[in-house]
């Protein structure tokens, strides 16, 4: 099983996401990585597996969550970084650059976090996703100052594509304190 193949919906309702979830696991053989209602009273459900059963089962949540879904996507390849740092477990003992994308959307920024360390040689530090943020969500990583540009531009125009763009921010040489806010 390809266990790095995720698929995500975003829902304006928390009902919604219950029916959703039942539908995605009825569909097909997928594991349940997030199913929780979010700020601004969104609901997510995250779902990992092979890439087809991952597929079959968010064009059946998609159809369930009918009006209901705000964003969806499924990655095929998840990058393997992309996991600890939703789960605020990745280990970072200096700053290099500092680089922040900021989404309107859940599903676009991990979209986004995923391309943007695809793209360059940068270490991602937390992705925040829509607990006590008004429903938006964001990611820090850090690097040395191009590859932290490049992969905030990369991240930045996929989220730019989906119209959930907040806002990008490098930050070259930032203060030590700094990442004592985020841990």
């Amino acid at each position: 099983m390809t266990a790095n193949s995720i698929g995500l919906i975003e829902l304006t309702s928390i009902a919604a996401g219950f029916l959703v979830t039942d539908a995605m696991l009825k569909t097909a053989s997928v594991e349940v990585m997030l199913s929780r209602s979010i700020c601004s009273g969104k609901y997510m459900v995250m779902v990992r597996g092979e890439v087809g059963a991952v597929e079959a089962s968010v064009a059946a949540g998609i159809g369930a969550g009918n009006f209901s879904v705000i964003d969806s996507f499924v990655i095929p390849n998840l990058h393997e970084s992309v996991f600890p740092a939703i789960a605020g477990s990745s280990k970072v003992e200096a700053l290099e650059a500092l680089g922040i994308l900021e989404s309107f959307s859940v599903a676009a920024l991990i979209e986004g976090a995923d391309a943007a360390v695809k793209s360059a040689d940068v270490q991602l530090i937390e992705i925040r996703l829509a607990m006590a943020l008004g429903g938006k969500a964001f990611v820090t990583l850090t690097g040395d100052v191009a590859a932290v540009q490049a992969a905030i531009d990369a991240g930045a125009a996929v989220v730019g594509q989906k119209g959930m763009l907040v806002n990008k921010v490098v930050i070259p040489r930032p203060r030590p304190e700094l990442l004592n806010e985020m841990i």
